[in-house]
């Protein structure tokens, strides 16, 4: 039995059942568990086909930045957070499935690892090149392919300024730091200087009746 090919489309299965259920769910904590467990789906699968730094970089990057990602579309969006603190105990579920399913996996993977010498079919070119496949990958991205690579780095630096600048607009009762105004500030503008001449103090009343006296 080729339980690579197994494994395969239940991955595969997975993926694409979860991957709908991002985009149907309402609640948005809910989706975005989904989403873990479609990047988690699509990793294994990666490791099948033998492209291991495919799969730990998508479980890394992808899988480990996903709340970041989460929390930057509701400061976006403007959802009620507190909203969604209360009851959470409602998510739990969903998050216990996705961790089981995402265990189950992880134990198909090593119990495939353990039967077969060679349960992944390696790369080609990586073979004829006698290295592995995490040093074919960077050595051909760096030197064959680095300009397409510089151009990728480009684009997502500019989509994150501006998805920055979108979040970045003015809310009434918030207070905020103008940081070109700070920059801009001269001394004269924090700093007044007061001519104010001596006066002698006045006598007490009291001195001045004896005195008189």
């Amino acid at each position: 039995m080729d339980w690579i090919k197994i494994l395969f489309y239940a991955f595969a299965a997975v993926a694409v059942a979860s991957a709908g259920a991002v985009i149907s769910v309402r609640n948005p904590v809910n989706a975005v568990l989904c989403l873990i467990l479609t990047f988690f789906s699509i990793a294994c699968v990666w490791l099948l086909v033998g492209a291991e730094f495919l799969g730990v970089a998508l479980v890394l990057v992808y899988v480990g930045a996903v709340m970041v990602l989460f929390l930057f579309v509701v400061m976006m969006l403007d959802i009620d957070v507190a909203a969604l603190r209360e009851g959470w105990v409602r998510f739990l579920p969903v998050g216990v499935v996705v961790a089981v399913v995402m265990l189950v996996q992880m134990l198909a993977l090593i119990g495939v690892k353990a039967r077969a010498v060679t349960p992944f079919p390696d790369n080609a070119a990586a073979a004829a090149a006698d290295v592995s496949n995490t040093h074919w990958l960077a050595e051909h991205l760096f030197t064959d392919f680095i300009l397409p690579f510089e151009f990728a780095a480009v684009i997502l630096t500019v989509a994150v300024i501006a998805a920055v600048t979108i979040t970045l607009r003015k809310r009434t009762g918030v207070k905020t730091q103008n940081p070109s105004a700070q920059t801009r500030v001269r001394a004269a503008d924090r700093l007044r200087m007061v001519a104010m001449p001596a006066v002698k103090p006045a006598p007490h009343a009291e001195g001045n009746g004896e005195e008189q006296a």
